[in-house]
């Protein structure tokens, strides 16, 4: 009896081609139950860290009660971020608050002074500066938050249950 026959088979019952796949999935199983390799991409590999804070500056914000949006971000204490279109997740707000608008109004004795805007149109549009805190792995080339250097003038998403708004990087503090 051969071992090989003319249509390829071993033994007349296995086909050599159906031998090598089966043999490549099985090793191919033991490599990656057996021998996973390192954990963690390369990136990874040295990075530190820190804690960080970042202040976000608001500007032009259309909401009817602001004082209702300031409460919101103080009861829940988180909001999730997206950075360059990449989502991060829920990160800590560490402060809220509300900038007044004015105007520069000037005098009859040709000073300028800032009061109040009394016009109606600006009374649903607010300022807001919002400092944020989370963890950042800090690299040569600055904090990455998500995936993504967070840097000065980066723009900034954030999202809760009742709001989606962006906002402006104006400071990053590495703690």
């Amino acid at each position: 009896m051969n071992i090989l026959d003319s249509k390829g088979r071993l033994f007349g019952k296995i086909s050599v081609l159906d031998l090598g796949a089966a043999l490549v999935i099985v090793f191919v199983i033991i490599g990656i139950f057996f021998f996973p390799g390192q954990t963690g991409s390369v990136a990874q590999v040295g990075v530190t860290t820190k804690p960080v804070e970042v202040d976000l500056i608001v500007r032009g914000l259309s909401v009817r009660d602001p004082q209702a949006l300031l409460e919101e971000f103080r009861e829940k204490g988180q909001t999730n971020i997206i950075i360059r279109n990449q989502p991060h997740g829920a990160v800590d707000v560490k402060s809220i608050e509300l900038l007044t608008k004015t105007l520069a109004v000037p005098q009859p004795d040709g000073s300028v002074k800032a009061l109040p805007d009394p016009r109606q149109e600006e009374s649903f549009s607010s300022n807001l500066m919002i400092t944020l805190g989370g963890r950042a792995q800090i690299t040569e080339n600055g904090p990455v938050l998500g995936n993504n250097k967070l840097k000065i003038g980066t723009p900034v998403e954030l999202e809760g249950l009742t709001y989606n708004f962006n906002a402006s990087v104006i400071d990053v503090r590495i703690k």
